[in-house]
């Protein structure tokens, strides 16, 4: 299998993944504003789950474009990752429709950090099937960002049973911090 065979299967499940959440999105039958009003949690969490499956598939095309060899034990690696992306219907609607619950934003914070670690799981399985002189080794680098966002998503999960708007600002966070595109692999493949 090829990385672009890889890319443009995962880039299906996750436009799947994205339309399911928008169609859990329910209609106002009032057309006011007021209407709007009370979906503002299904709302806000749509968003949030919007911009961190955009994040991954962003940095996910970023990856599989420097990748040289794809072996089983990335399709698996590629794969647990999609598992994660395809539970964030399901943890948007439950956190959202539940107005940001404790134990809704705690399930979401778990889904996020196993989200991560898949991910960070991925880069290492890809980084194993390439040589140490690789663009894609040369690119990842230090993982730095990758580490701290599952710090930071461990704390906010903590910090959750404390106050749940804690742990969704530090959700927030981290999605602020990879909004910005990961550049590294665009600078190691322009070199």
């Amino acid at each position: 299998m090829t990385a672009a065979r890889l890319e443009a299967f995962s880039d299906g499940v996750i436009a799947i993944v994205i339309t399911i959440m928008v169609l859990e999105l329910q209609i106002p039958h009032e057309p006011s504003l007021d209407a709007l009003r009370g979906l503002w949690p299904v709302f806000g969490t749509y968003v949030l789950s919007f911009v961190n499956l955009g994040i991954y598939w962003n940095n996910h095309h970023h990856l599989l474009r420097a990748t040289e060899r794809i072996n089983g034990a990335v399709l698996w690696a590629n794969l647990h990752l999609l598992f994660w992306l395809s539970l964030f219907p399901f943890v948007s609607g439950w956190m959202g429709e539940n107005h940001f619950a404790q134990w809704t934003v705690v399930l979401y914070g778990v889904t996020l950090i196993m989200a991560g670690a898949a991910y960070y799981l991925l880069t290492l399985v890809l980084l194993a099937a390439h040589g140490t002189d690789s663009v894609l080794v040369q690119a990842i680098g230090a993982k730095f960002k990758e580490r701290i966002s599952l710090l930071i998503y461990a704390v906010a999960i903590g910090l959750t049973f404390v106050n749940p708007w804690i742990g969704v600002a530090l959700y927030g966070l981290v999605a602020m911090v990879w909004l910005v595109p990961d550049r590294r692999i665009e600078q190691a493949i322009g070199r």
